[in-house]
């Protein structure tokens, strides 16, 4: 039985890990873009406290009064404005909702109810002005504004950075050196030798598992250091799941580069596998907001998996037995697409 060294396929694998070194571009994506997404969008969305809605009061005879029936409570920040700036404001997104104080008895509120913030904004000047109007409550409620561990975006972010990043560097890191060698001619010259086929494509597999580790520890080391994100569930469950989705996703590009003769071709097919991935499986926002009627394709897809089995150990503290279903998604993923690419790889 040969030594570890002289096996071809290590000898393949160390050949792909070294060449990864040599491309700085690659290093950068893999390794610092992912740690910038997540310190820009980490401090866009930081948690700052009590938050109060910015709110503008349209210019007239009554909107002294109605600016000091707002500013009555601590939730809103009132701004008297011309009806223009006023629209303007809003158009860019600077007031959550403009209130017209033309007729004192009945103010008009004007917001895009399409969002969000804009609707709890409506809400609360609705509850001044009508307070304002002499409303008394019948019931006295009680908050509870403690913070929840692993409830601020940041945590949702890390986990579908973490996946994102698997899926990047598992697709692009193979499809593109696979897809190069080919155009070169480079791949034609390896049919002579008694180099397996196996061999060639799972040395690519293997070097993007054993960059892995670098690649996760990088993403949670930052956010751990810049925001206090925490693995709360089990470690083993989380490495077998980054794992499954480095072997997935690596599969994955040897599928879509087993055929691609040059750079563009496999390029477009790179953004045609990924794109759905990219939009539809709540890296940076829930999948659930898609409707109801796309969620069997939105869960069926492999980073989907990936982000929901991560969010579960990182957030909610689970196990193995909590991410058992997403794992068999994810390792059917994996091995359909690895045997399809071991089936209709082709050195020319």
């Amino acid at each position: 039985m040969p030594r570890l060294e002289h096996s071809p396929l290590w000898q393949l694998t160390w050949t792909r890990m070294v060449g990864f070194l040599r491309e700085p571009e690659a290093l950068f994506w893999v390794f610092a873009f992912p740690v910038l997404m997540s310190l820009a969008l980490g401090i866009a969305f930081r948690s700052q406290g009590h938050h109060r809605s910015a709110v503008a009061v349209e210019s007239g005879p009554h909107a002294a009064d109605v600016a000091r029936a707002l500013e009555a409570g601590p939730e809103l920040e009132v701004t008297i404005l011309d009806p223009e700036a006023a629209r303007r404001a809003l158009r860019r997104g600077k007031v959550a909702v403009v209130v017209r104080a033309d007729d004192p008895a009945a103010p008009a509120l004007i917001y895009d109810p399409a969002r969000p913030e804009t609707r709890l904004a409506e809400l609360l000047v609705a509850d001044a002005l009508e307070r304002a109007a002499g409303r008394s409550d019948p019931l006295r409620l009680r908050r509870d504004i403690t913070p929840i561990p692993g409830s601020r975006y940041i945590d949702f972010l890390i986990p579908g950075l973490v996946g994102l990043n698997l899926l990047g560097t598992g697709m692009w890191g193979i499809g593109f050196p696979i897809a190069s060698a080919r155009q070169q001619k480079l791949l034609k010259r390896l049919i002579a030798t008694p180099m397996r086929r196996s061999d060639y494509l799972m040395s690519f597999m293997l070097a993007r598992l054993l960059w892995l580790l670098l690649e996760v520890a990088a993403v949670l080391g930052f956010g751990w250091i810049a925001f206090g994100t925490v693995v709360r569930g089990s470690w083993p469950a989380f490495t077998v799941i980054n794992l499954a989705g480095a072997f997935t996703f690596s599969a994955l590009g040897l599928l879509v580069a087993c055929r691609a003769r040059t750079i563009e071709a496999v390029s477009g097919l790179m953004n045609v596998a990924m794109l759905p991935m990219w939009l539809m499986s709540g890296s940076f926002f829930s999948a659930e907001r898609f409707p109801h009627a796309m969620q069997p394709l939105v869960q069926a897809l492999p980073l989907t998996a990936v982000n929901n089995a991560l969010r579960a150990i990182m957030n909610d503290g689970a196990g193995f037995a909590g991410v058992l279903p997403a794992l068999g998604v994810i390792a059917a993923w994996g091995l359909a697409s690895f045997v399809a690419a071991l089936k209709w790889f082709r050195w020319e």
